[in-house]
């Protein structure tokens, strides 16, 4: 194994970390519920000192009933960021893991999206995990060191693997997002520190609720006459969605594996899916699509002028 020589602030922190409890620390963004508050639970189950954040610091007080310990942490500012960070290398001196979990569906056809919209998406889903993990390396450095290894998990989806209709804002966040965890892999594997990649199927959570209020769907859209289906894929989801809490049981096994696997994949259809997106025809495939968000119904209807 390569030796791992820690500049002296992670020394520091090392030591911190050897003089005082031995239980390892997991930091989770996006807790507020479903698998961010799932996960959570979980990992504090199994022993593990877990830090849970979330814009609402009075919407994870069920979490620190149980033990586990809130911050407030707003994943689009880095004053923020850095604050989370500096109270848990008081807290802790080091952090074993890490999982960029905040985010947010932004529905809507392409056309219909505005400049703001994509911006917003692509500022959460994607560019924070990437200043949270920036943020936390003095932490997961001091992790590795103290222990042999680190990790940071980023939290994708199956549908980074393949776009649907009506999502393609949040289908290509999550697939920028597995781009950026490949790279990761191979930059922090000479620090001792592992990445993993989420990728959920539906699970059961309030994302569906959410992505509905964030839905595009302006008075002139040509979509209008499907807006039953631009709907009916702000909930696509959570139909037959599995338990966040059974979802996450696996996902914690694997995390705290030496070595975790470079992918996770569980939740509904998790593995169906990609396997038909994989063998299917595209055109196949693309008709189903069509035909599941009644987008064949547009060929019926009047055409607009232009």
């Amino acid at each position: 194994m390569m030796a791992i020589h820690a500049p002296e602030g992670i020394a520091r922190m090392t030591q911190t970390q050897t003089n005082g409890a031995t239980r390892r620390t997991a930091l989770i963004t996006g807790c507020s519920s479903g698998i961010g508050a799932a996960l959570a639970r979980e990992l504090c189950r199994r022993g593990l000192r877990v830090y849970a954040t979330a814009r609402r610091r009075e919407s994870l007080a069920p979490l620190e009933a149980e033990g586990v310990i809130g911050l407030a942490l707003d994943v689009d500012d880095d004053a923020s960021i850095a604050a989370v960070f500096e109270a848990v290398a008081r807290g802790s001196g080091s952090l074993d893991l890490l999982v960029n979990n905040a985010g947010f569906s932004q529905v809507g056809a392409v056309i219909d999206l505005t400049r703001e919209d994509l911006r917003r998406q692509f500022e959460t889903n994607v560019i924070s995990p990437v200043r949270v993990t920036a943020a936390a390396m003095p932490l997961l450095r001091a992790a590795a060191v103290a222990r042999g290894s680190a990790v940071v998990a980023n939290v994708g989806s199956i549908v980074g693997l393949f776009t649907t209709p009506f999502a393609a804002a949040y289908c290509s966040s999550k697939a920028a997002v597995h781009s950026l965890t490949d790279a990761l892999r191979m930059e922090l594997a000479p620090f001792g520190i592992h990445v993993v990649s989420i990728q959920p199927g539906g699970v059961r959570s309030s994302f569906g609720r959410h992505a509905e209020a964030a839905l595009r769907l302006p008075p002139e859209s040509l979509y209008r006459p499907v807006e039953k289906g631009i709907r009916a894929r702000a909930q696509a989801g959570q139909q037959g969605a599995m338990p966040a809490e059974q979802f996450v049981v696996p996902v914690a096994d694997a995390l705290l594996r030496e070595p975790p696997p470079r992918v996770i994949r569980a939740g509904t259809h998790s593995r169906r899916l990609p396997f038909l997106k994989r063998w299917l025809p595209a055109a196949t495939f693309d008709a189903k699509l069509v035909q599941m968000f009644g987008l064949d119904a547009l060929r019926d209807s009047p055409r607009r002028s232009p």
